[in-house]
């Protein structure tokens, strides 16, 4: 069992990475983005809600997230198997309030995975996957955001020394190989 948090801007390839060793190892891949953009999707009031910070590049407020993923954490497949967490947490608080819900549950992090890819490339990235929220404006909008909040888990979690930093650029399963040594899933 392993659980993990995968870390990085808005298009650094978490959900890719978080996706690929999530299959290999039978792991539940949980992306908050996924269960968002389904909510907004399904047209929930949770999803109208997300919709209108998601639409202007903001973070969608921490008590609608927590809720999410305590209930996603309780689930038997997860605590069977671990996890990868893929887009959350993106701020201190809600770093702080994963801690508390772990130690509430047993289940301690066993590693953070910081995937670093620079700006331009994020924008390059992000501009060519066509999504209609993904305008140049909205994007460095997300990154000034992910720079301001998200940005200090880095430390946070470089201080508890549970944190590996990746560079994210490249072959796909060149990174997804370097992911897997680094957390030992294989070496």
């Amino acid at each position: 069992m392993i659980r993990l948090v995968f870390l990085g801007p808005p298009g650094a390839g978490k959900g890719t990475q978080a996706q690929r060793i999530a299959q290999e190892y039978g792991i539940p891949h949980i992306s908050t983005g996924d269960i968002l953009r389904n909510a907004v999707k399904e047209g929930t009031e949770l999803g109208k809600l997300a919709k209108s910070y998601m639409d202007k590049g903001e973070l969608v407020p921490d008590e609608v997230i927590i809720g999410i993923i305590r209930e996603r954490l309780s689930q038997p497949d997860v605590k069977e198997k671990g996890f990868i967490l893929d887009g959350f947490p993106r701020t201190l608080p809600q770093a702080e309030a994963l801690d508390e819900l772990l130690k509430e549950l047993s289940m301690p992090l066993d590693r953070v995975v910081y995937l670093n890819v620079d700006d331009e490339e994020i924008v390059k990235r992000l501009l060519a996957r066509g999504r209609a929220d993904d305008t140049e404006e909205v994007i460095r909008n997300r990154l000034k955001v992910y720079r301001e909040q998200t940005a200090p888990l880095i430390d946070y979690y470089s201080e508890k020394c549970i944190l590996v930093e990746i560079y994210g650029v490249g072959d796909i399963g060149e990174i997804t190989g370097k992911i897997k040594e680094s957390v030992g899933l294989e070496g």
